[in-house]
């Protein structure tokens, strides 16, 4: 199965981002990320068993891209994950706050986060987009919540006083 590259774009363009967002923190890199993702899509020469395949096949390249631009040493000059986080407008100021915390976990839990609750993928498939065991990817579900929990906590006990 193979569609069109244009279809490709305007279906998963804004998941990729948010994915490769979520890795770069910064929206200039998570652009040239999802932009090589398409390029890549649509230069392969590859078949896909099913939408849902080429939907994992290109969160899994975009996420790769992502960490390579991260480990860049031309990142260091965009704009930071703070200037662009007031840029962006939420339905509530909880979901800015979790938006600010999500954003703040380190990569390893960040990603998993990610996928499980904002693209609703399950641990298996997780484990397969990243190469991770199921159990790794249940680990860092568990640590990445707590860590948020944490986090959560401190600002709202910090709101009372």
């Amino acid at each position: 199965m193979r569609l069109e590259t244009e279809i490709v774009a305007n279906r998963y363009r804004d998941r990729l981002f948010a994915a490769a967002l979520s890795i770069c923190r910064n929206p200039a890199d998570a652009d040239d990320a999802v932009q090589d993702t398409l390029l890549q899509y649509h230069t392969a020469q590859k078949e896909f068993e099913s939408e849902a395949h080429i939907r994992a096949w290109l969160l899994r390249v975009a996420i790769n891209r992502a960490k390579n631009i991260t480990l860049s040493f031309w990142r260091r000059s965009m704009l930071p994950l703070e200037q662009y986080a007031e840029t962006l407008s939420f339905e509530t100021a909880a979901d800015g706050e979790l938006f600010h915390e999500v954003m703040h976990l380190p990569e390893k839990y960040r990603i998993v986060i990610h996928l499980f609750y904002y693209e609703d993928y399950s641990v298996r498939e997780i484990a397969g987009i990243l190469k991770l065991k199921e159990s790794t990817v249940r680990v860092r579900l568990m640590r990445g919540r707590k860590l948020l929990k944490e986090a959560l906590k401190e600002e709202w006990s910090d709101d009372d006083e």
